[in-house]
């Protein structure tokens, strides 16, 4: 069984609650529950933070965990952690970033994410499907 690991950055531990207009009413906590009965192929687990560091030590330990797969979303990190870029290039797992919204039609400071380059895809635009997506690549390897 693959062991799969999701990690949500900066203010997702608000989906539901946050921009519902863009975000959508569903909390992540109710959404997870939703891919495990989904998925039953895979070991999910799931961290959220909005600390840059514990997103960073997370990626680590997934490493040392020996994770299959990593599905991220680094919130408004994307954006401009090139330290959450160099831990993602270190461990050598599969990393999908994934966005609810679809950031190229948002603000133009939101257009680019400097994680998504070591990273093998992205996905965005699709709301919480993004993440079921993912799933499926890893599915289908």
């Amino acid at each position: 069984m693959q062991k799969i690991l999701i990690i949500n950055g900066p203010n997702l531990n608000l989906l539901g609650i946050r921009e519902p207009e863009i975000y959508g009413n569903t909390s992540f906590e109710t959404f997870f529950q939703t891919l495990t009965k989904k998925f039953p192929q895979f070991d999910l687990y799931y961290f959220q933070s909005n600390s840059e560091g514990a997103i960073i030590d997370q990626l680590h330990k997934a490493f040392e965990q020996n994770f299959d797969g990593i599905i991220i979303n680094p919130g408004a990190y994307s954006h401009y952690s090139y330290a959450i870029r160099d831990a993602i290039k270190s461990i050598q797992i599969p990393v999908i970033e994934v966005h609810i919204s679809n950031i190229l039609n948002r603000e133009s400071f939101r257009q680019q994410s400097v994680t998504a380059a070591a990273c093998i895809g992205t996905i965005s635009g699709f709301g919480l499907k993004s993440y079921e997506l993912a799933l499926y690549y890893f599915q289908n390897l």
